[in-house]
């Protein structure tokens, strides 16, 4: 029986799985999803995966028929190929859970051309991703393979799914683009997203430094558009450049919260908007400097500026302007056109938009910039909002080509599991072999079809590792999400993660004799960047987190003083390091909770597109651990945020984070609501950015809102950056 020819009425793991939702004598049927798991790999996988008698025979077969490329495989000798395999076998990995087995043989197992049969089981992508990224270390490769059998390590979706594929798309995840205020910018900047969509990554693209609506163009009065017109040309473009209708096209636009254009920019994505100017598609968030954040704490009027007068006075496009330092000036400056609005109006309308579509994401691009070490400017961030890195503006001229090169960003991601790297023989040792795999990406990505982003790739070397699986890992050491000892946890894993990969990266650029092109004139060059950690021990204080880290090495200020001294003497490869993306299917696979947020049930429902329901329990749920899965819907968000900022303080770009609200909130959760008035309202919102920004959060993602019809606004999934 064939896969193309496999139904629902065939099997019968579907209604085993189903089970698991229908509690027997008020428990769950946890051994229900075991069941299905074993029915799943008897009935689908071992009557439709395709057996070769050798490993040999099975290479030949897929390079012959265009599977997978030659070149990564003629690195290695057969006999280190078949070695690499064994330790492989050895590790006996076996999926844990139904959803673990049919997301990968559904969504990253190699299949044949006529889609009937699995060329590929979890060990021979693990052995793929191992021997492509290690570039034909023999050394890298076995380590890379045991970190990623073991699930310590978890390349982004792209880099795993399409490592060493023959036909395949890119490796990085996603893209950020600026458009500077002229048209051959923005043509171009239109011509780049159609290209980067094409080839899979979704897009991020910054607006603010167009002119508002009805500013002059050359002298004449009202005949800007504005950037409503340039949002819809890019959700068409998003549209029409879907990979041969594979997959939607991506993208965020972002815009100042001081452009004139602000009011309408948020109305485009009402459900009640007009069809000439809403956008259905595109997803929108706002930059937002900590000036927005004073005036409506006061209650004051608040002035947008049109960019075009503040590049004519600043000589600088709009973004590049530090808005906080500079408002007073702007305010006063005749020759910068200006409208005045009250600041907590504007404060309502991102409130309103958010408890209707989960929209906009917030930037907080001043908390951004102040922990920035590299010298530059941020302006911006990608479709999950964890990428952020400095930029530089291109100068396009009339024949479409760069005068002058700038600095784009592309997204190369990987994340590790918390639960499997806190069991790792030697962590420090994992974090490097996950460095290495992500250089091999950053490297290797030839994005030449946008010069900004290949620039700015080619001179930053940046990276992003992450984390996921924290709430199942508190969970399974008895640790309420949010509390004391679950924030301490937290700091303290990101502080290793952060040493590690200073410790990795400043090996490589040794070996290599070779830095990111900024790093003179960073706060890593100077040393300051090192100031917090030797002013300060971020070890490990309470008892019950002291047990969890008693086996792993905790660097002191003295071993933080050593990596100093020799990040300055021989310096960095990359020039950022560290990003906390969303977790979508991969997180399933891993069978882990997702990123650093709390599981939103117990037993979470999912609705696959050709089956219905899958039901997947929480990771080391059981009656010891269940009381410790509150739902994310159920939680106060400031503990969210608070575990957010504990990491936040040693990640050097940002973390994709997500608030959960209900339409009614439980009663009590909130001290600044009456008793019996339990609706969310636009103020709940507003406290809870407010919150997030003094906290030292650089960035919000969506707002999810679960209603009390049981239905979820803000729900859409960004799968073109998850991890």
């Amino acid at each position: 029986m064939s896969l193309k020819t496999l139904d629902n009425n065939q099997v019968s793991y579907y209604d085993l799985n189903n089970q698991v939702n229908i509690p027997l004598n008020d428990k769950i049927q946890l051994d229900k999803d075991k069941e299905a798991l074993a029915a799943f790999l008897k009935e689908n996988v071992a009557p439709n995966l395709v057996q070769f008698s050798s490993l040999r025979e099975r290479f030949t077969y897929l390079i012959e028929n265009d599977y997978l490329e030659e070149e990564f495989l003629n690195k290695y000798q057969p006999s280190f190929i078949e070695k690499l395999y064994q330790q492989l076998e050895e590790a006996d990995f076996h999926f844990k859970t139904f959803m673990a087995a049919y997301k990968f043989y559904a969504q990253y197992s190699l299949r044949t051309n006529d889609n009937n049969s699995y060329l590929e089981r979890y060990v021979d992508r693990v052995a793929a991703n191992a021997l492509y990224f290690a570039d034909g270390d023999e050394s890298l490769a076995l380590s890379l393979a045991d970190e990623m059998i073991h699930q310590r390590y978890q390349p982004a979706t792209p880099s795993f799914l399409n490592a060493g594929r023959k036909r395949r798309g890119e490796l990085v995840s996603c893209f950020l683009l600026q458009f500077t205020d002229d048209m051959n910018s923005i043509g171009r900047g239109i011509n780049s997203a159609l290209q980067l969509s094409r080839i899979g990554g979704g897009v991020g693209i910054t607006l603010s430094n167009l002119r508002g609506a009805g500013a002059p163009i050359k002298g004449i009065e009202g005949a800007a558009s504005g950037v409503l017109p340039v949002m819809k040309l890019l959700e068409d473009s998003f549209s029409y450049s879907n990979q041969l209708g594979q997959r939607q096209g991506a993208g965020v636009v972002y815009l100042n919260v001081f452009h004139p254009d602000i009011i309408s920019f948020l109305s485009a994505k009402k459900e009640n908007a007009d069809e000439k100017i809403r956008v259905k598609t595109l997803s929108l968030g706002v930059i937002v400097p900590d000036k927005f954040y004073e005036l409506a704490k006061n209650n004051e009027d608040m002035y947008l500026f049109d960019p075009w007068g503040v590049e004519r006075v600043y000589h600088t496009p709009f973004s590049y302007v530090d808005i906080t330092a500079e408002y007073d000036k702007m305010v006063a400056d005749p020759r910068i056109p200006k409208q005045k609005i009250k600041a907590r109006d504007l404060e309502e309308e991102i409130s309103k938009l958010q408890q209707e579509s989960g929209y906009p994401y917030v930037i907080n691009i001043d908390t951004a910039n102040r922990s920035n070490p590299i010298d530059g400017k941020i302006i911006m961030s990608n479709l999950c909002s964890e990428i952020m890195q400095v930029q530089k503006p291109s100068v396009v001229n009339n024949r479409q080509e760069f005068e002058k090169l700038g600095t784009d960003i592309s997204c190369n991601l990987g994340s590790t599991n918390i639960a499997n790297l806190m069991e790792s023989p030697d962590f420090g040792r994992s974090v490097e072999s996950m460095t290495r795999a992500l250089t091999f990406v950053t490297d290797h990505s030839q994005i030449d079809v946008v010069p900004s982003i290949e620039h700015g790739n080619q001179t930053a070397h940046t990276i992003g590792l992450g984390a996921m699986g924290l709430h199942g890992y508190l969970a399974k050491n008895q640790i309420e999400y949010g509390s004391t000892e679950a924030v301490e946890f937290t700091s303290v894993y990101f502080m290793l993660l952060n040493y590690w990969t200073l410790v990795a990266s400043n090996q490589i650029a040794k070996e290599r004799q070779e830095t990111f092109a900024g790093f003179p004139n960073s706060k890593y060059a100077n040393g300051t960047y090192f100031n917090q950690y030797l002013a300060k021990n971020f070890g490990p204080q309470t008892k019950k987190v002291q047990e969890l880290f008693k086996n792993i090495f905790i660097p002191t200020t003295d071993d933080w003083l050593k990596l100093k001294e020799a990040v300055q003497k021989d310096g960095l490869y990359h020039q950022n390091r560290m990003a906390v993306a969303p977790t979508g299917s991969i997180s399933y696979i891993n069978d882990t909770t997702a990123s650093l947020q709390p599981i939103i049930n117990r037993i979470e429902e999912r609705q696959e597109r050709k089956i219905g329901k899958i039901y997947y329990p929480a990771p080391y749920l059981s009656n010891d651990t269940i009381k410790y899965y509150t739902s994310a819907y159920d939680m106060d968000m400031r503990k969210v945020i608070d575990t957010y900022a504990a990491a936040q303080q040693h990640v050097d770009q940002s973390l994709s984070m997500t608030l959960f609200v209900r339409s009614t909130l439980p009663e009590g959760m909130y001290e600044w609501k009456e008793p019996g008035e339990n609706k969310l309202t636009t103020r709940d919102l507003s406290i809870l950015r407010n919150y997030a920004h003094a906290k030292g959060i650089k960035s919000i993602y969506y707002i999810r809102t679960f209603t009390d019809d049981a239905g979820v606004v803000g729900a859409n999934e960004c799968e073109s950056c998850s991890i």
